[in-house]
């Protein structure tokens, strides 16, 4: 990974944890807690791919396990997120944006789920059962509510930055009159949340309103010619 990708996902990921730890954590919410360090792994993990999305993950976790007021056994949730950040990297399309919201959507979906039940399959095998006493469908609901209500609200930033911080080509437009480059990857989900295509439609604009001043340019000056023509016939 890249020192800068390096840097980013620890910042992202420790600021992250704290939010949970302090804010999220104390809601005494009904059911599952809204893992903001989930979305976190599953943003960046659809903007560096699948490999960066694993080892991402199982820091992120390993750091969850190690905060305190974690009861569980160290490395736990590092392996949970170390899958769920493999596999939201498989779902990053090729070209590295989303032609609407529904795929960082399902995406979020299938890890709040994902996440869940690997958890309580993983406490099973070492003997915590307190997702039976709780209600595994219960947490399975709202978990996925809380990550969903949330997601629009961190994972198309933390895309936008993932972007930006590594210099992606991907998350600008090509200058100079060219045909666009696609554009970041969370504009994706931006633009199948509003309508709207952000950036491309402000470039879209900028050459309409250009093209026109040019068909006008081109009208008066047909114009001026046919003038001068008519003058020189009547001399």
């Amino acid at each position: 990974m890249r020192f800068n990708r390096i840097l980013l996902s620890a910042t992202l990921v420790v600021v992250a944890l704290v939010v949970q730890v302090s804010v999220l954590g104390r809601l005494q919410l009904p059911g599952a807690v809204p893992d903001l360090v989930l979305l976190t792994v599953v943003a960046l993990a659809l903007v560096y791919g699948h490999l960066s999305g694993a080892l991402i993950g199982f820091a992120a976790g390993l750091l969850a396990d190690l905060a305190p007021p974690a009861d569980h056994a160290a490395g736990r949730y590092a392996l949970v997120l170390c899958v769920i950040g493999y596999a939201a990297g498989l779902a990053r399309p090729d070209s590295g944006r989303f032609r609407s919201a529904w795929g960082p959507m399902l995406t979020v979906v299938a890890a709040a789920i994902g996440s869940t039940l690997l958890y309580a399959s993983v406490g099973a095998l070492v003997g915590d059962t307190a997702a039976r006493h709780v209600g595994l469908t219960g947490l399975l609901f709202t978990a996925t509510l809380y990550d969903l209500l949330l997601a629009p609200f961190t994972v198309p930033f933390i895309m936008a930055l993932a972007r930006r911080a590594e210099n992606d080509p991907m998350a600008v437009e090509a200058g100079g009159g060219g045909p666009a480059k696609a554009a970041d990857v969370s504009s994706g989900w931006l633009a199948g949340g509003t309508g709207l295509r952000i950036g491309s439609q402000r470039g879209g604009l900028r050459r309409g309103l250009a093209r026109g001043r040019a068909n006008k340019a081109g009208r008066i000056k047909g114009v001026k010619a046919i003038k001068s023509v008519k003058s020189v016939k009547k001399l």
